[in-house]
């Protein structure tokens, strides 16, 4: 892809990553709108790194050149959220057996628990991402029994006190209430052990059913339970900014 020394030129690496055609690649370094490693680039023979510069376009990350792979996964409920199990449970493996990639999950789901958990052979991605340093905000779609009322949300909102430790959700969203059940949305930047439904039981609402619908700026869409695709590049690049990579 590149000359001897690695390097690409800049409009081609563009092109080639799919902004747009390589006439309109120069035209945006030209008008100014893409930057490596922080600095407006508009020479168009410039060339880079295309595995370690840093370059946005419009201020969007585009990902570099990497051997690595980015999955989303639907998984399922009754799935264990490892790569093996000593006790023969399915576990994220039989969801992944295709695949010839070493693969690492980034962070947990609870068994009974589904939806959307990141796949990846990045191991210092994975580990930045389900650190709560880096505070990648998590969304949940819980069913839960009772309703809601303005009062429980606010305190969701200010904030719930938990065995180990106090947890405050970013936004608390009532979907629908019927009868004696609620569905609501929750979105949290917390990782800990069954978090949500802990949180959700101590305002008095169990959940009866959960499921993850969107780690950052990733989201489950129509993934079907058990299915896996391969992150964008709208998807990748602002993971690797909230990941500081």
């Amino acid at each position: 892809m590149g000359d001897g020394d690695g390097l690409v030129r800049l409009h081609k690496l563009l092109a080639q990553s799919g902004v747009a055609s390589r006439r309109r690649c120069e035209e945006l370094m030209l008008a100014g709108r893409v930057e490596v490693d922080g600095a407006v680039v508009t020479r168009l023979g410039a060339k880079v790194d295309p595995r370690r510069a840093v370059i946005r376009v419009d201020g969007a990350r585009l990902p570099p050149v990497s051997p690595h792979v980015y999955l989303a996964l639907n998984k399922p409920r009754g799935v264990v959220s490892t790569m093996s199990d000593p006790e023969g449970r399915r576990c994220l493996a039989d969801l992944v057996a295709d695949r010839q990639e070493r693969l690492f999950h980034v962070g947990r789901l609870d068994t009974d628990t589904e939806g959307l958990l990141l796949l990846t052979n990045d191991g210092d991605l994975a580990h930045r991402l389900a650190h709560p340093s880096y505070e990648v905000p998590k969304t949940y779609v819980a069913e839960v029994d009772g309703v809601l009322r303005p009062a429980t949300r606010k305190r969701l909102l200010t904030g719930v006190e938990l065995d180990d430790g106090p947890v405050v959700c970013d936004a608390v969203t009532v979907r629908t209430s019927h009868g004696d059940r609620t569905i609501v949305e929750v979105v949290l930047h917390e990782g800990r052990n069954r978090i949500v439904r802990r949180m959700l039981d101590a305002v008095g609402h169990p959940v009866q059913r959960l499921t993850r619908t969107a780690v950052g700026g990733v989201r489950l869409g129509s993934l079907r339970p058990g299915q896996v695709r391969e992150l964008n590049t709208d998807e990748l690049g602002p993971l690797l900014d909230a990941a500081e990579m």
